[in-house]
């Protein structure tokens, strides 16, 4: 009997541990078989606020016309191939307008099949919630706000080469 509840406990567990931690979108576009969800910032302020418990998440604030951002795409794509055991989960939070949400944006994740997490933030007035992401936010892109449960930095730059990793690792070990 102990046996069956203790399997019962760990299964709901589980379950509970893999449910989706990012706020349901206020819509999904499609084009071609490749999706993208889109937020308003409201529905993320929450989730940046009090990130979910026992996940590092690496949110990276870029745009495909930023010759920058595009460029250190390829480091946040390694990051969550090689940290999803180290319960770190990479989102690019896309700033694209919303004129090229299907035209740009959908072609540009279809050419370069990202397997991070992408979201569109459907932003109105980006000073309406710069502040809110960190309070040396300008709105400059790229930039990346990396956080979890107890800590939370940062990052208005383009990241090069390994110095992204080094980033991250830095910041797991502050957590210790």
């Amino acid at each position: 009997m102990k046996q069956i509840i203790l399997t019962i406990g760990l299964f709901l567990w589980a379950l509970s541990s893999s449910a989706q931690t990012i706020p349901t979108p206020q819509q999904t576009i499609s084009e071609d078989g490749t999706s993208v969800n889109i937020y308003n910032f409201a529905s993320l302020a929450e989730f940046i606020k009090n990130p979910p418990q026992g996940t590092t998440y690496v949110i990276n604030f870029w745009a495909t016309w930023c010759g920058p951002c595009v460029k250190e795409l390829p480091h946040f794509e390694a990051l969550q191939e090689d940290y999803t055991d180290k319960n770190v989960k990479v989102l690019l939070v896309s700033l694209d307008f919303e004129m090229h949400w299907k035209t740009k944006l959908l072609s540009f994740l279809e050419k370069k099949d990202l397997k991070s997490e992408v979201l569109v933030l459907d932003q109105s007035s980006v000073d309406e919630w710069i502040e809110q992401v960190d309070k040396d936010c300008d709105g400059a892109l790229p930039a990346t706000l990396i956080l979890n449960k107890n800590n939370r930095a940062f990052y208005p730059q383009e990241f090069e080469d390994n110095e992204l990793e080094e980033t991250v690792n830095k910041f797991l070990e502050s957590i210790k």
